[in-house]
């Protein structure tokens, strides 16, 4: 017999393994196995399939162990890997590595050891860098090369050479290269405490008051565990007592457990237990009443999943979705089925937990990439265990998740970019792949927004989705007034104070008096985007990437948002050696900095990917918040995606300009989503929001229907363009990406595969040229655009692309390139 393996790497095929005849029987579709992958490399693969169908041409290796007493992959997640890895144009491994988490696929690690069995090498023979790398190795009996090329770094700057140098280290016999299988999973433990007498012995039990003697927080601490453990109530099942709880409950010491354990009276047991089967918040609130028109919307949705698999929501900012959300998860619950609530940002997981827990208590669980590993391991076994009905919160990566019974998929925000994965592969949109899912579990999706995108409302329009519309805000809530503030006119009387407005600042006085709180936003995090020594020019450079560096003033460093790049901002401009090194441009940093300056006795925070890096920092900020223990909120993108605050009165726009000058097809549809989406947190509850809107294009035709929440009109105008020039939904897009370290080279192999392309697709074929960003971390990028007619089959669309990109791999620049594609980019 024969396995069919997926192996975590970017390789199209399956590899196929003999089963050892004592793991036939508990061999399953979807298990994990270890198998040795090339002649050195171990890997986690996952069983596709069993055959019995001998290979030709290659010897056979054996799976080495199966790692699952039951598969960990459930039906019909294989299936829906391949359609991703289909539709997106990727490997089945791409898939399998980002669907399941890293502590489920232990791999083997590369060591380098020295050779004590090696014959003496004279110190003059090796060159400076192999000396170096002898001389870390003897401070440590082991290495991983990561770690090696880490401290290579600390001794030469030349830690290009670091692969040849280990290889000529090898060829001379005084390393070796060694694999060790990393176990990365580490299961969570708890300490129990028990009684060594069975229930019901009551002779036994006096025996062990006996031994307490005359100490009263002994006998105490027994009866706390008798009470504990429900000892005396016979007809209750016995409950478990961990050692934090006696100790908590009883008060007593460490050093009193132990005389007790000592004594024979407890003893202790370490169990492996879930980090998510226990959840301290239960259920304590009721589904809120609808009112009229939520209750409309709700009827109108269950007669829209009569007839139709998904169904657009399109309700106006404030109108109550959530709630509506509720009522639909709560029917799905009761049937015994799961509930997948996807939104776009880790920071509504933060606001909607609290929210829906008190609603759900126990049946919810949150998933996002801020967990640690160990804690995502736990919640996918939570959910490999059970089928009980629960509902699960999370970001786009929940898509890969082992649903058992999943009956409905909510897509809050369906419009936003952040659904799309960018890189690495598989390059998904979670809102279509969860639709996808969905259909494949013959469940129901949902999806809701105040700004569909143009491709989901034409659907929509169209009869392919069902369609439920809320045209008024929840509780009798009024729309906030734009205002549309032109910052030329404003500088040129020079009303305006940095960056800052007169009409903003005064409002944002006029809102501090009244105790009611603002958001500011704008698109760009750090300090100042721009860098520019006013002499000569100068400005500094990101060394992997093709951008400018952006200065952070609270850490001092200038830093590359594409690769991680930083450097010390220097003192004297290093091409002219003046000190003239200036500063321009406003991030959420400095403008947090100004209104500071402003208004020095208002609570300001800043919420941006540098305030939220730990896991509890999105929570931290959006709490403080809540509560009124921050006056203003500084951020970006993150706080224009349905977060609610009943206090808002006023929003402020620091720079319209970054959205509407942005050169891509969508940037209208963007600056209209995104623009609408932040006037949308101000005046939700009674008091009525006004939002003011900072740019120096203020007849943009954008601007016209943000001011007047006309999304229909805007959506009216923005698809007679989209269909002017064959743009989705009139067409499907796959951009096509060639990277290579050589800017030459790439050049050429973009060339090479553009003339392959144009001869089977002609003129729909669009390209190559250089991406906004010609370089990142060290590789350069042409793309090339394939613009289909949405009528196309899109299956033979990639059947050509793979037989193209077959049909041209021999050529030497396609060789030293990296192809991939974005399908359907966002």
């Amino acid at each position: 017999m024969y396995a069919e393996i997926i192996l975590p790497l970017p390789l199209y095929s399956t590899f196929t393994y003999e089963i050892p005849e004592e793991l036939e029987t508990c061999l399953k579709i979807g298990s994990r196995v270890l198998v040795q992958f090339g002649r050195k490399k171990y890997y986690t693969g996952i069983v596709e399939s069993t055959h019995s169908q001998t290979p030709n041409g290659y010897d056979v290796k054996p799976i080495m162990g199966v790692l699952d007493t039951e598969p960990i992959i459930k039906y019909p997640q294989l299936k829906h890997w391949h359609w991703i890895a289909d539709y997106y144009l990727c490997s089945p491994g791409e898939v399998y590595k980002a669907a399941v988490p890293t502590g489920l696929k232990p791999e083997s690690e590369t060591y380098i050891t020295l050779n004590v069995d090696s014959e003496t090498i004279v110190q003059d023979k090796l060159s400076e860098n192999q000396q170096i790398i002898i001389e870390i190795l003897k401070t440590k009996k082991k290495f991983k090369i990561s770690d090696i090329e880490n401290h290579f770094s600390k001794f030469s700057p030349n830690s290009k050479t670091i692969t040849n140098e280990i290889n000529k280290l090898l060829e001379l016999g005084l390393i070796e290269i060694a694999e060790k299988i990393e176990e990365r999973y580490t299961e969570k433990k708890e300490t129990y405490v028990t009684i060594p007498i069975e229930r019901g012995d009551n002779e036994s039990l006096h025996k062990l008051f006996d031994l307490v003697g005359r100490s009263q927080i002994q006998e105490k601490t027994l009866v706390a565990w008798l009470d504990l453990s429900g000892w005396m109530r016979k007809n209750n099942e016995l409950k478990t007592v961990s050692k934090e709880d006696l100790i908590a409950t009883s008060n007593c010491s460490q050093g009193v457990l132990r005389t007790m354990i000592n004594k024979g009276i407890f003893n202790l047991e370490k169990r492996s237990i879930n980090r998510f089967n226990k959840i301290s918040a239960n259920k304590n609130q009721e589904i809120a009443e609808l009112s009229s028109a939520q209750k409309n919307a709700l009827s109108e949705i269950h007669k829209s999943f009569l007839s139709t698999q998904t169904t657009l929501l399109h309700g106006v900012t404030g109108s109550g979705k959530t709630e509506i959300y509720n009522h639909l998860i709560a029917d799905v619950l009761s049937k015994k089925k799961q509930v997948l609530f996807l939104v776009p940002e880790i920071s509504l997981t933060t606001q909607l937990t609290n929210r829906l827990r008190k609603v759900f208590g126990d049946s919810m669980l949150v998933y996002h990439s801020k967990f640690s590993d160990n804690e995502r391991v736990d919640i996918w076994k939570r959910l490999l265990s059970t089928n009980e009905p629960l509902l699960i919160l999370g970001v786009r990566s929940s898509v890969f998740l082992p649903f058992s019974n999943l009956g409905l998929v909510i897509i809050d925000e369906e419009h936003e970019s952040s659904y799309k994965q960018y890189d690495p592969a598989p390059r998904y949109n979670a809102r279509d792949a969860a639709i996808v899912l969905a259909s494949m579990h013959g469940a129901k999706t949902l999806l809701g927004s105040a700004t569909p995108s143009i491709e989901t409302y034409s659907k929509a329009l169209s009869g392919k989705y069902g369609l439920v519309t809320i045209l008024e805000r929840f509780a009798g809530a009024t729309m906030p007034d734009v205002k549309i503030i032109d910052m030329r006119k404003q500088r040129k009387q020079k009303e305006a104070k940095g960056i800052l407005s007169a009409p903003l600042l005064k409002s944002t006085e006029e809102n501090l008096k009244q105790h009611s709180q603002s958001i500011f936003f704008q698109n760009r995090r750090g300090f100042a985007p721009i860098v520019v020594c006013k002499q000569c020019g100068w400005t500094p450079k990101c060394h992997n990437c093709d951008v400018s560096l952006v200065y952070h003033k609270n850490t001092d460093l200038l830093k590359c948002h594409y690769c991680g790049f930083s450097q010390q901002l220097p003192r004297l401009c290093p091409a002219c050696g003046q000190n003239s090194i200036e500063t321009f441009g406003y991030g959420t940093e400095r403008i947090a900095e100004e209104i500071h300056e402003c208004f020095p006795d208002a609570r300001i925070s800043r919420m941006d990917l540098d305030t939220t890096r730990n896991k509890n920092s999105y929570q931290e900020i959006i709490e403080e918040f809540s509560q009124h223990d921050t006056d203003i909120l500084v951020g970006t993108q993150m706080i224009s995606k349905g977060l609610d605050f009943g206090n808002v009165r006023l929003v402020g726009v620091v720079n319209a300009d970054t959205l509407l000058n942005f050169p891509d097809f969508r940037s209208n549809e963007r600056a209209f989503n995104m623009l609408e989406q932040v006037s949308g947190r101000a005046g939700r509850r009674e008091n009525k929001g006004e939002v003011i809107i900072q740019t120096t294009r203020p007849d943009h035709p954008v601007l016209a229907k943000v001011v007047a929440h006309d999304f229909l009109g805007f959506y009216n105008e923005e698809i007679q363009t989209r269909k002017e020039y064959a743009y989705p939904p009139f067409s499907r897009i796959i951009n096509i990406y060639v990277k290579n370290k050589d800017a030459t080279v790439c050049a050429r192999a973009a060339s090479i595969l553009a003339n392959a392309l144009m001869q089977t697709f002609g003129s729909r074929v669009l390209g190559p040229e250089k991406p906004l960003v010609g370089k990142i971390a060290l590789w350069f990028l042409q793309q090339i655009m394939l613009k289909v007619e949405s009528e196309a089959s899109i299956k033979k669309v990639k059947n050509l692309l793979r037989q193209i990109i077959a049909a041209t791999a021999h050529f030497p620049e396609m060789k030293s390139s990296v192809i991939y594609f974005d399908v359907d980019p966002v």
